[in-house]
């Protein structure tokens, strides 16, 4: 009798079991939101344009006035290893440390999903590019409003960080800008970024995470390859240069937190 007890329990057990898990399943349908918040640093500090001088290294000291970039062509990866990727067309936004609205990358009709995994690309890929200025949609016209191209034929500016410095030669405040983007597929400078989250982003219907991401600037100057403003401080198109600046920016993010 008490064998028959245990195994009736087991069975009420697993069916239980069974149901919650299929309940859980249910739950996890439809389409959610899910928002990305792009939080400008310097090192450990929140980037305060115009008004903070910053160490840029041991020589030279910078006040920021300008951080500006493209984020695009965004892709979630959720825990079974599903890849959602927001629609192209939709997916290029411009970030201003200026805009704090700008900051904030609202995505609309993601399905529902514990993500574990963000890819971004910072610019403007070649494939958009190369479908025209009628194939750009109506972000030509922002990109050309917020002054994030050279011209048409000159290309996207994907990141602009201006500007001034001093050194210990360079003793009056003097201006300094990298503008960094692609020009034609032989200096193809558009990168991505994927990073981890530290726990899941729970898109549901009626629950909009937010995935905050620290965009540390100081890499710019001094991430895999190191930069004196002495030596350069105005770089635009530069066969050299110009990759390495995309590299060092493409090793500025990283996730601080998740909000569920």
């Amino acid at each position: 009798m008490k064998i028959t007890k245990y195994i009736a329990a087991f069975l009420v057990a697993v069916t239980l079991s069974s149901c919650t898990s299929n309940n859980d399943e249910e739950l996890i349908s439809g389409e959610g939101a899910l928002i990305l918040e792009f939080d400008n640093a310097y090192n450990t500090s929140d980037l305060l344009i115009n008004s903070t001088t910053y160490d840029a290294n041991a020589t030279e000291d910078i006040t920021i006035s300008k951080v500006k970039y493209i984020v695009s062509n965004i892709r979630l990866e959720d825990e079974n290893g599903t890849v959602f990727t927001y629609p192209k067309n939709d997916s290029y936004f411009i970030v201003s440390e200026e805009d704090v609205a700008s900051q904030f990358v609202n995505l609309a009709n993601v399905p529902a999903a514990n993500y574990t995994k963000v890819t971004f690309g910072i610019g403007v890929d070649q494939e958009k590019y190369l479908e025209g200025a009628t194939g750009q949609g109506d972000f030509l016209t922002i990109a050309q409003e917020e002054g994030m191209m050279w011209s048409w034929q000159a290309g996207y500016k994907f990141f602009v960080y201006e500007g001034a410095y001093t050194s210990e030669t360079t003793t009056t405040a003097t201006a300094f800008a990298f503008h960094m983007g692609s020009h034609g597929t032989s200096l193809d400078n558009y990168k991505e970024v994927t990073l981890d989250l530290p726990n899941t982003a729970r898109v549901r219907t009626d629950l909009t995470p937010e995935v905050h991401f620290i965009a540390n600037v100081s890499k710019v100057l001094s991430g895999t390859t190191e930069f004196l403003l002495d030596d350069a401080p105005q770089i635009h198109v530069d066969g050299v240069k110009s990759p390495q600046i995309a590299t060092n920016i493409n090793g500025m993010f990283t996730v601080d937190h998740v909000h569920n």
